[in-house]
C-alpha cells in the first residue's frame, strides 16, 4: 500500500509507502536489516539499536500506515522520538525535481498540493530509494 505522487502532466514522481519505525533523533531504522529491507519480510528491534528509545504508541490518525489508508489527515510535521515513517521511491531525479519550475503536484487520487507541500510530505520519509528512477512502477 502506498500513493503514487505525478506532476500536473501525468509525469510520474514517485511513490510513498508506510516503513515501518524510526527512530527520528538517531536518524535510524528499528529495521533489523537496514533500510533496504524496511518494505520486505524483516525482522524488527523492539527499541532503537543505538538510543534504546522504545516506539510510541501511534494511532491510525497519526501514523504513516495511517496516512497511507487515508485515516491520518493531519499535515505533515517533523517527528521526534520513535514512531513510525514512510519510504518515498523516486521514478525521477530528486535533484532534478527539486530544482524544477513545477508548481504543482497531484497524487493517484487527483488530490492537487503545492510543491512546498509535497516537499513537507518528504519530511515523513527518511527513507528514500533512487534506484527506480526512469522506470515504469506502481
Amino acid at each position: 500500500m502506498g500513493t503514487n505522487y505525478y506532476t500536473v502532466n501525468g509525469k510520474h514522481i514517485g511513490k510513498r509507502s508506510a516503513a515501518g519505525m524510526y527512530c527520528w533523533g538517531c536518524k535510524k531504522t528499528l529495521c533489523r536489516e537496514g533500510e533496504k529491507r524496511v518494505h520486505d519480510d524483516s525482522k524488527w528491534f523492539d527499541c532503537c539499536p543505538l538510543c534504546g528509545k522504545k516506539p510510541e504508541i501511534e494511532t491510525l490518525e497519526q501514523s504513516s500506515a495511517g496516512r497511507e489508508l487515508g485515516f491520518n489527515k493531519s499535515k505533515p510535521t517533523t517527528k521526534t522520538g520513535v514512531k513510525s515513517c514512510s519510504s518515498f521511491t523516486w521514478a525521477i531525479d530528486p535533484k532534478k525535481f527539486m530544482k524544477s519550475k513545477i508548481k504543482w503536484v497531484k497524487d493517484e487520487y487527483r488530490r492537487k498540493i503545492t510543491k512546498q507541500d509535497f516537499i513537507k510530505i518528504l519530511d515523513e520519509c527518511p527513507v528514500q530509494f533512487t534506484n527506480s528512477i526512469g522506470q515504469d512502477f506502481s
